[in-house]
């Protein structure tokens, strides 16, 4: 983690190596960025059903429409992607804030 400059990141990596449950999204954010998962819109709406916690070990991209209400934790969103879900009332979070609110990763689903 020493390599890393973006202090989000670091932040966001320290928060879910502290939870025993979040340890396989915080070993997947820790490894190089350009491994890190693009996701889009419509790939969210193909793996989710209504009401769904979805965590993107990445940036959620807009490509594609969302039908259902999710909400969406990732690293970052595309203004595409912001714009769309605001539109479908879904939630778009940071992990970070997701580790916070749910600290057992009760219900989340991950995709990568």
């Amino acid at each position: 983690m020493r390599r890393k400059t973006d202090m989000y990141l670091v932040k966001t990596i320290v928060s879910a190596k502290k939870e025993n449950k979040w340890v396989e999204v915080a070993h997947f954010i820790s490894g190089p960025t350009r491994k890190h998962s693009k996701v889009n819109l419509n790939q969210i709406d193909k793996e989710t059903k209504e009401g769904d916690t979805v965590i993107i070990p990445g940036k959620v991209l807009g490509e594609g429409e969302i039908s259902k209400k999710v909400r969406i934790a990732a690293l970052g969103f595309s203004e595409s992607a912001i714009k769309k879900l605001k539109d479908k009332k879904c939630e778009a979070v940071s992990i970070d804030e997701e580790i916070k609110i749910n600290p057992t990763a009760k219900g989340i689903k991950i995709i990568r």
